[in-house]
């Protein structure tokens, strides 16, 4: 499937047809290892991220927005060049707007953890999601997942060992930066809790 033209109001991309994939090279005016910050919040993660590593694109999704809008200040604040802001459904945009083995690193920073059991179907790590996220990484691809909710964790790390797409990494980097919501939780005293994934296999 031919990529999509997208129209680009810096940072915030616009695609043309959201039913075809992105044109990434045409978005960053170059070709470089992509990651995705999948819920950018308000874009604190995803702007420091990118001005760590400016030889590696990035493009942060959220459906909200509100916070659409504060990740584009943000990155405009701190004068990256290498992220971009998508406005769409996460899942959707996985599944539809990113070319098969495009990514090499997918960021899920403290996503909501909806821990009642009757809003457990809303969280967004399910065992399809984990077949999207295999389909757009590219081989060895990484997942990294945070969060501050120990069961959500749990949950993480029982979904990563039943797929066979995965495996879990028990030596792990230190985060490349952090979220409003780190900050926050850190300073609360919260533990921290992460969980970091790569592909080994395609989804068959």
């Amino acid at each position: 499937m031919a990529a999509a033209p997208v129209t680009i109001a810096y940072p915030e991309i616009v695609p043309a047809d959201y039913f075809a994939p992105l044109d990434l090279e045409a978005i960053y005016g170059r070709r470089a290892p992509l990651e995705v910050d999948l819920g950018c919040g308000d874009g604190s993660f995803l702007a420091a991220a990118a001005a760590a590593n400016p030889a590696r694109n990035f493009l942060g999704m959220e459906r909200l927005p509100g916070r659409v809008r504060s990740a584009c200040r943000k990155i405009e604040h701190e004068t990256v060049t290498n992220a971009r802001v998508l406005h769409c459904e996460i899942a959707y945009a996985v599944s539809e707007l990113l070319l098969p083995d495009s990514v090499s690193v997918f960021h899920l920073m403290f996503p909501d953890p909806w821990p009642k059991r009757r809003h457990a179907s809303r969280r967004i790590l399910t065992e399809s999601f984990f077949v999207l996220l295999a389909r757009a990484l590219t081989q060895e691809g990484l997942v990294r997942i945070a969060t501050d909710e120990t069961e959500y964790f749990r949950e993480a790390e029982r979904l990563a060992t039943r797929s066979s797409q995965f495996v879990v990494i028990r030596e792990q980097e230190a985060a490349i930066a952090l979220s409003t919501f780190e900050k926050q939780f850190r300073q609360e005293g919260r533990q921290i809790h992460r969980v970091v994934l790569r592909k080994v296999s395609d989804v068959t």
